[in-house]
């Protein structure tokens, strides 16, 4: 079945065994409004076709030959595979999801490669946002706000342990994520390495810095790091950064929100570049 608000119309699929060809749904979850395939042949189909698939859910105990094969093109397109209860997927659908769901995401996905390449062609000077695991949609809905008002040229974000580009997230951007690329990489160390090579400097927004955000010569091409809510920037991609610059704290609280540093920073980019 194919099931879109109150419309309903049923698609029959092959009888096959264990179940692995039921009838299927393609609709839009209740908690996020994001499009949701269920079943294992619709799932694969979806993964055949490159749909902008934001994760997969496969239920702890699958088993059988497709959810190996699921499994193996997931890994080969650097999809998220995340395993959980078969209550976890109830609760998402009241399909025979067969114990796969897939959430499609709103947003087509950039290749930071390709996004950096036809920026440099352009003869503009490159400025990244990158956000290590920022796991708050509120969190992450503000920052692209204000990356959008602040002419960042895309958002980088980790394909795991992320926050969740959905309806919520959306909202909270009033609407930027829409209009502003994103790049869901697999691997932000590779990312930091491409930037680096290409003659970027890699900026870590931290609390550990030495030099002051506003002795940051931001006139240069620049991927600016902010890390996540509790933990900050990961240790592995911190080491890769080649310039720590920090925010004064003069108050009693030791940090700020990652959105409202974010924006601190892009917009002492926006001052040294000249742009009122």
């Amino acid at each position: 079945m194919i099931r879109e608000g109150k419309k309903n119309n049923r698609l029959k699929t092959d009888e096959g065994k264990r179940g692995e060809n039921q009838p299927f749904h393609v609709k839009h979850g209740q908690a996020d409004k994001q499009q949701v395939v269920c079943g294992m042949r619709p799932v694969l189909e979806a993964i055949e076709a490159d749909s902008q698939i934001d994760k997969i859910l496969l239920q702890t105990t699958l088993d059988g030959q497709l959810s190996k094969e699921l499994r193996t093109k997931a890994r080969e397109r650097n999809l998220p595979v995340q395993f959980v209860p078969v209550e976890r997927l109830n609760a998402i659908t009241g399909a025979n999801h067969q114990g796969v769901v897939a959430l499609i995401a709103p947003i087509a996905y950039r290749s930071f490669a390709d996004m950096l390449q036809s920026i440099q062609e352009g003869g503009k000077q490159p400025f990244f946002l990158m956000l290590d695991h920022v796991t708050d949609v509120r969190n992450l809905g503000a920052i692209v706000r204000t990356a959008e008002c602040a002419g960042v040229d895309a958002i980088i974000v980790p394909d795991h342990g992320s926050a969740q580009i959905g309806a919520d997230a959306i909202k909270s951007s009033s609407g930027a994520l829409l209009r502003l690329p994103v790049c869901r990489e697999a691997n932000l160390k590779t990312v930091i390495n491409l930037a680096l090579q290409t003659g970027l400097q890699v900026c870590a927004a931290t609390e550990k810095g030495s030099t002051s955000y506003v002795a940051v010569d931001f006139r240069r091409p620049t991927l600016l790091v902010m890390g996540s809510e509790d933990k900050g920037i990961s240790t592995e991609v911190l080491k890769l950064c080649d310039v720590r610059a920090k925010l004064p704290i003069v108050g009693q609280v030791q940090s700020l929100n990652v959105s409202v540093a974010a924006g601190i920073f892009m917009y002492e980019v926006l001052r040294q570049r000249g742009i009122e």
